[in-house]
């Protein structure tokens, strides 16, 4: 079976260039305006989707946590909840930036965090579905989402591989148009906590299904090494300026890194080739330069027999290979050869010890 996702108009499978989705979350800071510059942003970077994040605070977060204290460098409310409230966008938002992103040719979703938010969703027509590692054991809602029949992106951050074989079984028999993200839930995550040979794990353990990687490492490096490991959909924070006030834009990306990344993963899928060997035009002239071909080591007569003193190996690499080495020694010369002449098989007779045999033979 291939492995295969289509979200949109595009088609992810082990052949496809990287599916990218620029996380915005709140990186707006619940500023329209600013959401609006980084969806064109990420578009100007080549990204293929842009994402937020959408909660319904009130019913998500127990009143305790809502009312919890809140005050910090990156709050933008005195409590947990009002800051969570100032950063959330609703349908006239969401609508603006439904139209910004159909502009702009490229794909808008977002994270359902509960099952009103998946429904708010599932309302403007979202061409898929993420779903946070913090939801990886949520089935209620992994359940919910399946049955709206959209492409479904499940991050595993946090979670064992019985977790991810439980969401696994879950979404499958519902809704098969399903991917999952290896994903380390640190906020930055180290490097040596990435795992990123889970990738790996997860294609032979679940060949029907999409793979990817959630990156919230610093930098644009591994997001290649993941391809080269098989993942086909790359999630990366995505930011204007990693200065802005809030928890993720430290180890989000702006646009130059977001920008090298997307060059970086489809010049990987270029070269990874076909796994066949080939000879290029383009190598014509290095290969001739720095070859090497067989040529006499001095000046030799007629009738000379030829031993390996005889020969020299130099560039450029115009005449015998220096594979035919052993074919040379032993055979006579039919002709003179000037010092640093080029050998030719034509110009040697069989070898002598053949020769011998026959005449051998003959008498």
């Amino acid at each position: 079976m291939t492995r295969q996702l289509i979200i949109a108009d595009r088609v992810i499978n082990d052949d496809s260039d990287a599916y990218v989705i620029a996380e915005i979350g709140h990186n707006h800071q619940g500023s329209l305006t600013t959401a609006r510059e980084l969806f064109q942003a990420a578009a100007g970077c080549g990204v293929s989707s842009v994402k937020l994040q959408k909660r319904d605070n009130r019913g998500l977060y127990t009143r305790a946590m809502f009312d919890k204290p809140y005050e910090n460098e990156n709050s933008f409310g005195a409590t947990y909840g009002e800051h969570r409230e100032a950063l959330e966008f609703g349908k006239a938002e969401y609508e603006e930036l439904q139209a910004e992103a159909g502009r702009l040719n490229v794909s808008f979703f977002s994270t359902a965090f509960d099952i009103r938010s998946a429904d708010f969703l599932a309302e403007l027509g979202a061409p898929a579905y993420k779903i946070a590692s913090g939801d990886l054991k949520n089935t209620p809602l992994l359940k919910h989402v399946a049955r709206l029949g959209r492409p479904m992106i499940v991050s595993t951050g946090g979670g064992t591989m019985d977790d991810v074989q439980r969401a696994y079984d879950t979404v499958m028999p519902i809704n098969p148009r399903l991917c999952l993200l290896q994903c380390t839930c640190g906020y930055p995550a180290e490097f040596a906590e990435l795992d990123l040979r889970v990738i790996a794990t997860y294609r032979e353990r679940f060949p029907e299904v999409v793979i990817g990687y959630s990156g919230h490492d610093n930098g644009i490096a591994m997001p290649v090494a993941a391809y080269m490991l098989g993942a086909r959909v790359i999630e990366k924070h995505f930011t204007l300026n990693r200065a802005m006030r809030g928890t993720d834009h430290r180890f989000s990306l702006e646009p130059v890194g977001m920008k090298k990344m997307i060059r970086d993963l489809r010049r990987t899928r270029m070269a990874l080739g076909d796994g066949r060997k080939k000879v290029y035009a383009s190598e014509a002239g290095p290969a001739l330069k720095m070859g090497k071909k067989l040529v006499a080591a001095r000046d030799l007569p007629a009738g000379h027999v030829m031993t390996a003193a005889d020969v020299a190996i130099k560039s450029p690499g115009d005449g015998l290979e220096p594979y035919h080495l052993d074919a040379v020694i032993g055979r006579r010369l039919v002709r003179d050869l000037r010092a640093e002449e080029p050998l030719a098989l034509e110009w040697l007779e069989a070898a002598v010890g053949a020769a011998a045999g026959r005449s051998a033979a003959r008498a």
